[in-house]
């Protein structure tokens, strides 16, 4: 891990990501649509619209949950 980088966790799984990162860098890493997910950030509820400015810090936990349809 370079000097730069933060250890995180997604949905339990390590990521490392390039400092500073936000959640939407997060999301983009993970590969998933920020307009069909949610997100919480230690636990707490992130709103859509927060995901470019909410800062991600080393060891944090990010949970994304995506909807899935059925029938």
């Amino acid at each position: 891990m370079k000097s730069n980088d933060i250890s995180i966790a997604i949905n339990a799984s390590p990521v490392t990501l390039k400092a500073p990162a936000s959640l939407s860098d997060a999301l983009q890493q993970w590969q998933s649509e920020p307009s069909r997910v949610a997100c919480a950030l230690n636990g707490e509820f992130v709103p859509r619209s927060a995901y470019p400015s909410t800062r991600l810090s080393e060891g944090d936990q990010v949970e994304i949950v995506q909807p899935v349809g059925g029938g």
